[in-house]
């Protein structure tokens, strides 16, 4: 038997090939509004991001995820994201933030 291929996804804000696993997807849902979506089955447009606050911020700034969402994000969605990948718990892989 083969082994079972890990699905890769690209972090918008490191632009790093990691497994999908490590990665949380950010997601602008049909109605508009953007959120993170840690169990990764919400509809919509979705970008995927490492667990580091500085990825989070890098995407934000670059509007890597403006990009891709294909949204104007507002303050205060950055900020709401910002915080709520600040409070996630640290990841398992030892990602290293940038710096």
């Amino acid at each position: 038997m083969k082994p079972k291929k890990t699905p890769m996804r690209m972090c918008v804000g490191c632009r790093e090939m990691k497994p999908k696993r490590e990665l949380i997807r950010v997601v602008r849902s049909p109605d508009g509004a953007v959120s993170l979506d840690p169990v990764g089955k919400k509809p919509g447009r979705g970008a995927y991001v490492c667990r580091s606050e500085a990825c989070m911020k890098r995407a934000i700034k670059q509007r890597q995820l403006e990009r891709v969402l294909e949204v104007q994000l507002t303050e205060e969605v950055s900020r709401q994201l910002q915080e709520t990948i600040a409070a996630l718990p640290p990841p398992d892989g030892g990602d290293q933030p940038l710096g």
